[in-house]
Protein backbone atom coordinates (compact mmCIF):
# COMPACT_ATOMS: atom_id res chain seq x y z
CA UNK A 1 0.00 0.00 0.00
CA UNK A 2 2.84 2.64 0.91
CA UNK A 3 4.81 1.52 -2.11
CA UNK A 4 1.02 2.13 -4.40
CA UNK A 5 1.23 5.03 -2.82
CA UNK A 6 4.74 6.51 -3.32
CA UNK A 7 4.69 5.74 -7.00
CA UNK A 8 2.06 8.61 -7.32
CA UNK A 9 5.17 10.61 -6.63
CA UNK A 10 7.64 8.91 -8.82
CA UNK A 11 7.80 10.04 -12.52
CA UNK A 12 10.68 8.26 -15.05
CA UNK A 13 10.63 9.75 -18.54
CA UNK A 14 13.71 8.92 -21.03
CA UNK A 15 15.41 11.05 -23.14
CA UNK A 16 13.97 9.86 -26.20
CA UNK A 17 10.21 9.89 -24.99
CA UNK A 18 11.10 14.02 -24.40
CA UNK A 19 12.80 14.19 -27.77
CA UNK A 20 9.69 12.52 -29.63
CA UNK A 21 6.90 14.20 -27.57
CA UNK A 22 8.26 17.99 -28.26
CA UNK A 23 8.67 17.14 -32.23
CA UNK A 24 4.86 15.90 -32.37
CA UNK A 25 4.02 18.81 -30.02
CA UNK A 26 5.93 21.16 -32.85
CA UNK A 27 4.66 19.21 -35.92
CA UNK A 28 0.76 19.73 -34.98
CA UNK A 29 1.90 23.28 -33.64
CA UNK A 30 3.05 24.25 -37.16
CA UNK A 31 -0.23 22.75 -38.74
CA UNK A 32 -2.21 24.75 -36.25
CA UNK A 33 -0.61 28.10 -36.87
CA UNK A 34 -0.72 27.53 -40.82
CA UNK A 35 -4.46 26.75 -40.46
CA UNK A 36 -4.96 30.07 -38.05
CA UNK A 37 -2.66 32.29 -41.06
CA UNK A 38 -4.88 30.80 -43.46
CA UNK A 39 -8.56 30.74 -42.71
CA UNK A 40 -8.28 34.30 -40.46
CA UNK A 41 -10.86 36.58 -41.93
CA UNK A 42 -10.53 39.56 -39.15
CA UNK A 43 -8.18 42.69 -39.88
CA UNK A 44 -5.85 42.36 -36.79
CA UNK A 45 -4.07 39.45 -37.91
CA UNK A 46 -1.10 39.13 -35.26
CA UNK A 47 2.39 37.62 -36.81
CA UNK A 48 3.13 36.92 -32.66
CA UNK A 49 0.17 35.19 -32.25
CA UNK A 50 1.04 32.56 -35.21
CA UNK A 51 4.02 31.78 -33.66
CA UNK A 52 2.88 31.36 -30.41
CA UNK A 53 0.55 29.00 -31.01
CA UNK A 54 3.15 26.96 -32.30
CA UNK A 55 5.26 27.69 -29.00
CA UNK A 56 2.25 27.35 -26.72
CA UNK A 57 1.47 23.53 -28.07
CA UNK A 58 5.57 22.70 -27.03
CA UNK A 59 5.44 24.46 -24.22
CA UNK A 60 2.39 22.99 -22.86
CA UNK A 61 3.87 19.32 -23.73
CA UNK A 62 7.04 20.18 -21.50
CA UNK A 63 4.89 21.60 -18.72
CA UNK A 64 2.97 17.94 -18.61
CA UNK A 65 6.28 16.25 -18.89
CA UNK A 66 7.58 18.09 -15.80
CA UNK A 67 4.64 17.39 -13.71
CA UNK A 68 4.14 13.68 -14.77
CA UNK A 69 2.19 12.05 -12.17
CA UNK A 70 3.78 13.95 -9.42
CA UNK A 71 0.81 15.80 -7.30
CA UNK A 72 3.62 18.09 -5.72
CA UNK A 73 4.97 19.45 -9.13
CA UNK A 74 1.15 20.37 -10.09
CA UNK A 75 0.25 22.21 -7.30
CA UNK A 76 4.03 24.00 -7.34
CA UNK A 77 3.53 25.01 -10.87
CA UNK A 78 -0.01 26.07 -10.21
CA UNK A 79 1.45 28.36 -7.43
CA UNK A 80 4.23 29.31 -10.23
CA UNK A 81 2.06 30.30 -12.98
CA UNK A 82 -0.61 32.21 -11.17
CA UNK A 83 2.01 34.80 -10.31
CA UNK A 84 1.65 35.80 -14.06
CA UNK A 85 -0.57 38.44 -15.97
CA UNK A 86 -2.01 38.40 -18.96
CA UNK A 87 -2.75 41.54 -20.10
CA UNK A 88 -3.55 41.05 -23.70
CA UNK A 89 -7.31 41.02 -24.60
CA UNK A 90 -8.47 38.40 -27.13
CA UNK A 91 -10.76 39.96 -28.89
CA UNK A 92 -11.94 37.49 -31.39
CA UNK A 93 -13.59 34.18 -30.27
CA UNK A 94 -11.41 32.13 -33.14
CA UNK A 95 -8.29 33.18 -31.12
CA UNK A 96 -9.77 31.37 -28.17
CA UNK A 97 -10.33 28.07 -30.18
CA UNK A 98 -7.15 28.16 -31.78
CA UNK A 99 -5.28 28.78 -28.01
CA UNK A 100 -8.00 25.90 -26.46
CA UNK A 101 -6.94 23.86 -29.78
CA UNK A 102 -2.62 24.52 -29.41
CA UNK A 103 -3.01 23.75 -25.61
CA UNK A 104 -5.29 20.82 -25.90
CA UNK A 105 -2.83 19.30 -28.58
CA UNK A 106 -0.05 19.64 -26.44
CA UNK A 107 -1.50 18.04 -23.58
CA UNK A 108 -1.95 14.93 -25.54
CA UNK A 109 1.82 15.14 -27.16
CA UNK A 110 3.00 15.48 -23.58
CA UNK A 111 1.70 12.05 -22.37
CA UNK A 112 2.56 10.30 -25.66
CA UNK A 113 -0.81 9.84 -26.85
CA UNK A 114 0.48 10.68 -30.34
CA UNK A 115 -2.61 9.13 -32.33
CA UNK A 116 -4.78 11.76 -30.66
CA UNK A 117 -2.30 14.65 -31.05
CA UNK A 118 -1.81 13.74 -35.04
CA UNK A 119 -5.37 12.63 -35.95
CA UNK A 120 -6.59 15.11 -33.03
CA UNK A 121 -5.06 17.95 -35.71
CA UNK A 122 -5.97 16.27 -38.52
CA UNK A 123 -9.77 16.08 -37.70
CA UNK A 124 -10.47 19.41 -36.21
CA UNK A 125 -8.17 20.95 -39.29
CA UNK A 126 -10.41 19.35 -42.01
CA UNK A 127 -14.16 20.34 -40.18
CA UNK A 128 -12.85 23.84 -39.66
CA UNK A 129 -11.84 24.39 -43.11
CA UNK A 130 -15.22 22.83 -44.48
CA UNK A 131 -17.00 25.45 -42.41
CA UNK A 132 -15.05 28.29 -43.60
CA UNK A 133 -15.34 26.78 -46.89
CA UNK A 134 -18.97 26.83 -47.22
CA UNK A 135 -20.01 29.47 -45.16
CA UNK A 136 -21.67 27.42 -42.34
CA UNK A 137 -22.26 30.48 -39.76
CA UNK A 138 -23.44 33.31 -42.45
CA UNK A 139 -26.76 33.85 -42.83
CA UNK A 140 -28.57 33.05 -46.61
CA UNK A 141 -28.35 36.89 -46.71
CA UNK A 142 -26.51 39.65 -44.98
CA UNK A 143 -27.68 43.02 -44.18
CA UNK A 144 -25.49 45.76 -46.42
CA UNK A 145 -25.23 49.36 -45.45
CA UNK A 146 -26.03 51.97 -48.50
CA UNK A 147 -24.73 55.23 -48.99
CA UNK A 148 -26.12 57.73 -51.52
CA UNK A 149 -25.83 61.22 -52.25
CA UNK A 150 -27.49 62.92 -54.61
CA UNK A 151 -28.40 66.58 -55.69
CA UNK A 152 -31.61 67.18 -54.47
CA UNK A 153 -33.14 69.45 -57.04
CA UNK A 154 -32.07 66.98 -59.34
CA UNK A 155 -33.62 63.62 -58.09
CA UNK A 156 -36.93 62.67 -59.45
CA UNK A 157 -39.84 61.30 -57.28
CA UNK A 158 -39.16 57.96 -55.15
CA UNK A 159 -35.73 57.45 -57.30
CA UNK A 160 -35.16 54.19 -55.50
CA UNK A 161 -38.21 52.69 -55.14
CA UNK A 162 -38.29 50.36 -58.50
CA UNK A 163 -34.60 49.62 -58.47
CA UNK A 164 -34.78 48.35 -54.49
CA UNK A 165 -37.68 46.07 -56.10
CA UNK A 166 -35.65 44.40 -58.46
CA UNK A 167 -32.30 44.08 -56.27
CA UNK A 168 -33.29 43.64 -52.73
CA UNK A 169 -35.15 41.50 -50.63
CA UNK A 170 -35.65 44.18 -48.03
CA UNK A 171 -34.60 48.04 -47.42
CA UNK A 172 -35.22 50.34 -45.09
CA UNK A 173 -33.89 53.82 -44.71
CA UNK A 174 -32.51 54.21 -41.47
CA UNK A 175 -30.97 58.22 -42.11
CA UNK A 176 -32.07 61.13 -44.29
CA UNK A 177 -29.82 64.29 -44.12
CA UNK A 178 -28.81 67.64 -46.34
CA UNK A 179 -25.14 68.37 -46.65
CA UNK A 180 -24.02 71.68 -47.56
CA UNK A 181 -25.54 75.13 -48.18
CA UNK A 182 -28.65 76.34 -49.81
CA UNK A 183 -27.65 76.66 -53.21
CA UNK A 184 -25.32 73.25 -53.51
CA UNK A 185 -27.34 71.42 -51.20
CA UNK A 186 -26.84 67.76 -51.03
CA UNK A 187 -29.27 64.92 -49.99
CA UNK A 188 -27.40 61.65 -48.05
CA UNK A 189 -29.83 58.54 -47.92
CA UNK A 190 -28.55 55.83 -45.67
CA UNK A 191 -30.45 52.40 -45.81
CA UNK A 192 -30.05 48.79 -44.34
CA UNK A 193 -31.09 46.73 -47.37
CA UNK A 194 -30.78 42.82 -48.27
CA UNK A 195 -29.72 41.54 -51.94
CA UNK A 196 -31.76 39.28 -53.31
CA UNK A 197 -27.92 37.77 -54.73
CA UNK A 198 -24.96 39.46 -53.56
CA UNK A 199 -23.08 38.82 -56.21
CA UNK A 200 -24.92 41.42 -58.17
CA UNK A 201 -24.12 43.99 -55.75
CA UNK A 202 -22.20 46.20 -58.67
CA UNK A 203 -25.06 45.84 -61.07
CA UNK A 204 -27.39 47.87 -57.89
CA UNK A 205 -24.77 50.23 -57.86
CA UNK A 206 -24.58 50.49 -61.44
CA UNK A 207 -28.09 50.90 -61.76
CA UNK A 208 -28.37 53.50 -59.25
CA UNK A 209 -25.72 55.53 -61.05
CA UNK A 210 -27.84 56.32 -63.74
CA UNK A 211 -30.79 57.88 -61.49
CA UNK A 212 -29.90 61.79 -62.39
CA UNK A 213 -28.35 63.72 -59.53
CA UNK A 214 -26.75 60.79 -58.14
CA UNK A 215 -22.98 62.18 -57.01
CA UNK A 216 -21.75 59.11 -54.83
CA UNK A 217 -22.68 55.93 -53.55
CA UNK A 218 -21.02 53.31 -50.72
CA UNK A 219 -21.96 49.86 -49.99
CA UNK A 220 -20.77 48.36 -46.67
CA UNK A 221 -20.55 45.09 -45.27
CA UNK A 222 -18.55 43.26 -42.40
CA UNK A 223 -16.89 40.26 -44.29
CA UNK A 224 -16.34 38.83 -40.10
Amino acid sequence: MANDFQEIFVFSITLQDVIGNILVALMCGIAIAVLYRYTYRGLNYSTAFTISLVMLTMITAIVIMVIGNNLARAFGLVGAMSIIRFRTAVKDASDIMFIFFALTIGLASGVKLYTIAIFGTLIVSIVYLIIIRFNFALPESREFLLQITAKSEKLPENPFDNIFKIHCRKQKLINLKTIGEEENEMMEFSYYIKLKNEDKSKTLISDIKQIPGIEQINLFFDET
